[in-house]
């Protein structure tokens, strides 16, 4: 039509803009104007959308890309949301040019170390003149914080959503402070909170009311008077999680408040080294929706608790049980579990006798069931790993450790599980090295984690948390000396607070302050 033919354009190389030369695999050289580039490209780049970029980058990039240029250093302190400070005392005279800086910081961690003097109230006062928009703190070691700075930051900081407190001074005044004044509050966890005396009403009717609106999640660890928190645990209407962990006194009382109120939007309930027995699990049963149930070290809770949970818990989805070695749950209560439960994805079992019996019922009536760990039962042997090989089709995990298996019982798996993606074998003496190779072979996608001279200890495999066996201490693990208020308090929680003399485990369990549930 008169029009002037365009040419032909490889499709392979469209996107490819080096000249023909380099591409040809000829040696170019170049001139100092055309290496050393005048202009930069990214200032027709709006700056939100560097700043999305910045998002995708680790902590280190992003320092260094903060240093390239003003406009960067600019970009990257307005968009920052997340900060951790080494909250020392010295660190006052930086706090206005810090967050001048970082100006939009909604997350904010303040960690100091046990030998440094920690930032006191004016500090947290003037941080929450300056970000008044946050809404996550976690203190950690903050010890020279009193109740008349917190009262001020819950004052100055209103739309905060999520508190996180270790090792603090402060106390009911503070707390009381902040869910007054923070009616968006949704997360509280609080650990070693030492400014709470005996006998103090920790939550006021009118903070629990306000609580009772927002509050969805609770986490205490290892507080002498946790009960102090009875009525925010019990006015709290909304709560959907609810941990409870190394607290001292008699805890059926505040589980048998929740139970009567039928609360239906409890979903996680977790109970560790506690004083609750069998009256409690049942208050526990009288909230038909929770899912996930952890119940570890509690020697007083029996077959007939957890049989009774299993009944009217119809939904639970992930079970973790730590029997302690007391043998007070057994088969009765697993087979409650494997009647009642069919959602189950997820159950592990550590110092609990269970038989093939019940471990035929759950693989029968749990056909969900994911993710399975069996540690420290003296009745799991080769006819109960053989039974869940040929029952657990949908099974994906298998963790075992400390239990009297041999080879012939891992040898049943290379026809069983077909779903089976990973088996972690752990302290089982009767399993030899030569067992683990032959099952890669037999199944190349599974993957076998054998290791037989490890020491039973602490560890997750894939998400589940499985504590060391009682009675077995690591020579690097020994008690520290038990002299000090932090030893009484080791003393005063192994016996259960004068009324069960169980044998605590030596094993130190203050395993510092970053757990997973403390994350920002």
């Amino acid at each position: 039509m008169g029009q002037t033919p365009s040419s032909i354009l490889d499709q392979r190389n469209r996107f490819n803009y080096l000249p023909p030369e380099i591409l040809s695999g000829e040696i170019v050289e170049f001139s100092d104007d055309e290496v050393v580039g005048t202009r930069d490209y990214t200032s027709d780049l709006p700056d939100d959308c560097l700043a999305h970029v910045f998002q995708f980058l680790g902590p280190g990039d992003r320092k260094r890309c903060s240093l390239v240029c003003k406009r960067w250093l600019c970009v990257d302190g307005g968009n920052r949301q997340r900060l951790s400070l080494n909250a020392n005392s010295e660190i006052l005279s930086s706090l206005p040019a810090l967050f001048t800086r970082f100006e939009a910081v909604t997350k904010l961690a303040l960690r100091c170390d046990r030998k440094s003097i920690s930032l006191n109230d004016d500090a947290l006062v003037l941080i929450s003149l300056r970000c008044q928009r946050l809404t996550r703190l976690k203190l950690r070691g903050c010890r020279d914080i009193t109740d008349h700075g917190m009262v001020t930051f819950a004052q100055n900081c209103k739309t905060l959503k999520k508190l996180s407190c270790g090792s603090c001074m402060f106390g009911a005044k503070a707390i009381n402070s902040v869910v007054d004044h923070c009616s968006l509050l949704e997360e509280i966890s609080i650990k070693r909170l030492r400014g709470v005396h005996d006998g103090a009403e920790l939550i006021r009717p009118g903070a629990a009311a306000a609580a009772s609106s927002s509050l969805k999640s609770i986490c205490l660890k290892e507080l002498v008077y946790g009960q102090s928190f009875e009525s925010l645990i019990t006015g709290a209407k909304k709560l959907k999680t609810l941990k409870i962990i190394r607290c001292l006194g008699d805890w059926d009382k505040v589980l048998g408040i929740i139970g009567n109120e039928k609360n239906t939007t409890l979903i996680e309930i977790h109970l560790e080294r506690l004083q609750v027995s069998d009256i409690g699990l049942t208050a526990i049963s009288k909230c038909p929706n929770v899912e996930n149930l952890h119940i570890v070290k509690a020697p007083e809770c029996s077959n007939r608790g957890l049989a009774r949970v299993a009944e009217k818990c119809s939904l639970l989805r992930k079970l973790h049980i730590d029997g302690w070695r007391s043998n007070m749950i057994g088969d009765e209560a697993l087979i409650a579990v494997a009647k009642h439960c069919p959602n189950l994805q997820e159950l592990v079992l550590i110092g609990v006798n269970a038989t093939h019996l019940s471990l035929t019922a759950i693989a029968c009536n749990c056909p969900k069931l994911e993710r399975l760990a069996l540690c420290g039962s003296g009745t799991i042997g080769d006819a109960e790993i053989a039974c869940i090989s040929a029952k657990c089709l949908a099974l994906k995990k298998l963790c075992i450790k400390g239990c009297a298996i041999s080879d012939i019982g891992i040898e049943a798996l290379a026809w069983g599980c077909p779903n089976l993606v990973k088996i972690k074998v752990k302290k089982c003496r009767g399993v030899s090295s030569e067992v683990a190779g032959w099952l890669q072979e037999r199944r190349g996608s599974l993957v076998v984690n054998l290791d037989a001279g490890e020491p039973l200890d602490a560890s997750v495999v894939d998400g589940l948390m499985l504590p060391m066996i009682p009675g077995q201490v690591n020579a690097a693990e020994a008690p520290p000396n038990g002299n000090g208020p932090l030893g009484f308090l080791r003393v005063k929680l192994g016996l259960f607070a004068g009324r069960n003399l169980v044998p605590c485990s030596l094993r130190r369990w203050t395993n510092g302050d970053n757990s997973n549930d403390d994350n920002l």
